[in-house]
């Protein structure tokens, strides 16, 4: 497999970025079904086009289960100021205690998906999750709060991973962008979650603009370019990528912390969505796991692969 390496920083142009907005809230109206689109237009030519279907079918899922959910509500003023003077992501994760909404979305999910053909072991998978507890349901929520999986029990995280997307993407929508202030590198900051890619995006006013793309609630948030999102460095940042891709996704790589993450150009493929060519780019993580850097952010797609 042959790479193409960047010592230099990433040459592509910056284009013409007038004033991007700091976020963009997700829409979960739109967000899944767009995403499910991605899915079957890669998989018509991916190796991989089986897994593909599955995902495609996850997000269709996602997307059709908000059908008659009761709207989300937002943060009360204490929260919100709590938040902006702590540094702290508006939505409150230890809050899904008392979220009863959050027990009917798994319902409905873990329902919609038992009829998507699937692996036998990701049938396993659901009807072991399907038939968890309330308590046990909690505690694997909080298991990939922590963005890291247990290698025996992937598939049934994923599939409360996905439950907690719409959950997210709902509380997400309901926020006020200007109340949204940066916290940390690599932090969503509607809901602390960590970035799946980055991506170069092609809005009009905000051309050539990168934002970080939340492996949780779909937040896209403003980040300035050749600049590490794991660590924050700017230096020692590389630009790998397999040849023959035409430059659209690319492995950025920081020899500070040695960690790397995929940032997408959007700008160069406009039908780009940032899970959806996350998973079909798995050739890359391939290539990047022979190498001495560690991919950060968080795949859970990719997981177990």
């Amino acid at each position: 497999m042959n790479t193409k390496s960047a010592v230099e920083p990433d040459p592509t142009a910056i284009g013409d970025i007038s004033s991007p907005p700091f976020v963009r809230l997700p829409d979960p109206g739109s967000i899944f079904s767009t995403r499910a689109a991605r899915l079957r237009q890669l998989a018509e030519t991916s190796q991989v086009s089986p897994y593909l279907r599955f995902v495609e079918g996850l997000a269709r899922a996602q997307h059709e289960i908000q059908v008659g959910l009761p709207a989300p509500g937002g943060p009360d003023a204490t929260a919100v100021a709590r938040a902006r003077e702590f540094a702290m992501p508006l939505i409150d994760r230890s809050r899904i205690e008392d979220e009863p909404t959050l027990d009917d979305i798994f319902d409905r999910l873990f329902a919609a998906v038992a009829p998507i053909e699937k692996p036998a072991a990701a049938a396993d998978a659901l009807s072991r999750v399907t038939a968890a507890s309330v308590q046990d349901r909690r505690a694997m929520a909080r298991t990939v709060f922590s963005s890291a999986l247990p290698a025996d029990a992937i598939a049934e995280h994923i599939y409360i991973w996905a439950a907690l997307q719409v959950h997210f993407a709902r509380l997400a929508s309901a926020l006020d962008a200007k109340m949204l202030a940066p916290i940390a590198d690599g932090i969503c900051p509607t809901c602390g979650g960590l970035p799946v890619a980055s991506m170069v995006v092609g809005w009009p006013g905000s051309h050539g603009a990168r934002f970080c793309c939340c492996s949780m609630c779909g937040t896209l948030w403003n980040y300035v370019r050749i600049k590490c999102v794991l660590c924050g460095s700017t230096k020692g940042i590389g630009y790998q990528e397999i040849d023959g891709h035409g430059g659209t996704i690319k492995a950025e790589t920081c020899d500070e912390c040695q960690g790397w993450m995929k940032i997408l150009y959007q700008d160069k493929a406009p039908d780009t969505e940032s899970v959806a060519d996350d998973v079909a780019s798995l050739g890359l993580d391939l290539l990047m796991r022979a190498g001495p850097y560690r991919r950060g952010g968080f795949s859970p797609l990719l997981a177990g692969l």
